[in-house]
C-alpha cells in the first residue's frame, strides 16, 4: 500500500512558511505501514493542484493533502479534489453547527465565507476539527483514497492522530516501526565507519544515520505484522549499537532531547548548575530551562557580554582580558570558575566566542568559541571552530556546551572513556 503527500500553499513555495507538515505526515505514514515514494508542494492554483492530484492518484493508493481548506477564495483543495473525484459539494450539517458554535464561543459573528468550510464532497467521510473551523475529509474511490487535512499544524496533527491514523492502519498491510538511537560527542562519519558492516548487510531492519547539530541520530526501522513484532526485530540491532558506540549514546527514546539527557544526569547525581554566557546570550540557559523539572537543579544564568560584566560578575581578571582577550581559553576557564563560586553550583559552564559576522581576525576568526565546564572544581576547556551565520554559530556553541557538560559529568563520576 502506497501513500503520496501533497502540501498545498503558495506560502510554502515562497519559503515564507517552513513545510513541517510534509515531514510529519511522512513519518506517520511509515509508522502506519504505508510506503511513501512521492511528496510534492503545490501553490494555490486550481489547475496545477488538479494535475498534481491526478498524477498522485495514478501511482499511489492513498493521497494525503494538507492545506487549502480555509474560507478564502485561494483555498481550493476541497473543491479541486471533489472535481477530480466527480463529486458535488454539499453542506455537512454537523460541520455547520460546529462553525456556528465555534464563533459563538468567541463572541464573533461568522462572515459569509466561513460557511464555505461546511461544504464537503458528497459521500465523504467528514473528520471533526476541535481546534479550528475546517473539517477534514476522506474521499474513497474505486482504486484510491484522498485524505484532506487543514494546514495549521495545531489542527492537522490532532486530527491526523485521532481520526486519520486509525483509518490508515486499517488500510496498510502491516506496520513500519522506527526507533532512534541518539549519540553525541562523535561525528557522523565516525559513526558510519563503526557501523558500516551493519549498514552494508541491512535488509530488515534497516539502519540510517542523520547528522544533527552536535549529535548523530541512528534510525533503526523494521516492518512487521504488528508494532510488537517490529520492536522485537529492532531490539538486537539497538543492543549492537550500544555495544559499538558506548558512552556516546545518550538515549534510545525519540522523545528525549540532549538537554533532557543533561538535566536527567544532573538530577541523577544531585548536581546544581549555572551558566555564564557571552556570545550565546542566554541560549544555553534557555534550552535547559525548556526541560520540565529543571528547577530542581538550575540555579542561575548570567549573560556577561561585555568585558566589564565578565570582570564585575564573574571575577575574570583584568590582566587575563588584556593579555589573552575575551575570546580565549583563559577567559572561558575563569568564567566557569567565577560562575561556580558566585552561585555555589556544582556544575558551571562558560561560553565565549566570536559569532560574527564581524570582529574576526586571522588569529581569532569568526566562529572561534571557547567553552568551559567546571564539575566540583575540575575545569575542562575546549576550543571550537564553527562555520555559518551568526545564529548558526551560536546554536552550534550551545549544542557543544551541552555535549561538554555531559562528558565532564560522566567522566567525573564514572571515569567513562570516550573513544
Amino acid at each position: 500500500m502506497t501513500a503520496e503527500i501533497i502540501c498545498v500553499g503558495t506560502e510554502l513555495l515562497l519559503g515564507e512558511v517552513v513545510n513541517t507538515n510534509g515531514a510529519y505526515l511522512a513519518q506517520q505514514c511509515a509508522q502506519a505501514g504505508l510506503s511513501c515514494y512521492y511528496q510534492s508542494v503545490v501553490g494555490d492554483n486550481a489547475q496545477r493542484l488538479e494535475q498534481a492530484i491526478r498524477t498522485a492518484l495514478s501511482r499511489s493508493d492513498i493521497v494525503i493533502l494538507s492545506g487549502g481548506l480555509g474560507p478564502t477564495e485561494d483555498d481550493l483543495t476541497k473543491e479541486t479534489a471533489a472535481r477530480v473525484m466527480g463529486r458535488e459539494l454539499v453542506t455537512d450539517e454537523a460541520s455547520r453547527r460546529w462553525i456556528e458554535e465555534y464563533f459563538a464561543k468567541k463572541g464573533v459573528q461568522p462572515t459569509d465565507n466561513n460557511w464555505k468550510q461546511a461544504l464537503v464532497p458528497e459521500g465523504a467521510l467528514v473528520l471533526p476539527n476541535p481546534n479550528g473551523t475546517a473539517p477534514g475529509v476522506i474521499l474513497e474511490g474505486e482504486k484510491a483514497r484522498i485524505v484532506l487535512l487543514p494546514g495549521p499544524p495545531h489542527e492537522l496533527i490532532p486530527m491526523f492522530e485521532e481520526s486519520v491514523l486509525p483509518y490508515l492502519r486499517k488500510c496498510g498491510p502491516g506496520v513500519i516501526y522506527s526507533q532512534t538511537v541518539k549519540a553525541c560527542d562523535i561525528g557522523e562519519s565516525r559513526v558510519e565507519s563503526l557501523l558500516m558492516d551493519l549498514i552494508d548487510a541491512q535488509s530488515d531492519p534497516t539502519i540510517a544515520t542523520y547528522a544533527k547539530p552536535g549529535e548523530v541520530h541512528i534510525r533503526v526501522t523494521a516492518k512487521a505484522e504488528s508494532e510488537k513484532a517490529a520492536r522485537k526485530k529492532i531490539k538486537p540491532v539497538v543492543k549492537e549499537l550500544k555495544s559499538r558506540l558506548g558512552a556516546h549514546i545518550y538515549t534510545t527514546e525519540d522523545s528525549v532531547t540532549l538537554e533532557r539527557a543533561v538535566v536527567d544526569l544532573l538530577l541523577a547525581n544531585r548536581l546544581t548548575v549555572t551558566c555564564a554566557e557571552s556570545c550565546t546570550g542566554g541560549l544555553l540557559a534557555a534550552r535547559l530551562i525548556d526541560v520540565p523539572g529543571v528547577s530542581e537543579v538550575f540555579k542561575s544564568g548570567l549573560v556577561t557580554y561585555s568585558n566589564k560584566a565578565k570582570r564585575r560578575l564573574l571575577g575574570v581578571k583584568k590582566s587575563t582580558l588584556e593579555k589573552y582577550g575575551a575570546v580565549s581559553e583563559q577567559t572561558a576557564r575563569e568564567m566557569a570558575r567565577g560562575a561556580a563560586f558566585l552561585s555555589k553550583s556544582d556544575v558551571a559552564v562558560g561560553i565565549t566566542g566570536l559569532a560574527g559576522p564581524d570582529g574576526g581576525t586571522p588569529e581569532k576568526p569568526v566562529g572561534l568559541v571557547y567553552i568551559s565546564c567546571s564539575v566540583k572544581g575540575e575545569i575542562t576547556v575546549k576550543e571550537y571552530r564553527f562555520t555559518g551565520s551568526r545564529s548558526t554559530v551560536r546554536g552550534a556553541a550551545v549544542s557543544a556546551a551541552l555535549v561538554l557538560m555531559r562528558r565532564c559529568i560522566l567522566e567525573y563520576y564514572s571515569k567513562v572513556t570516550f573513544g
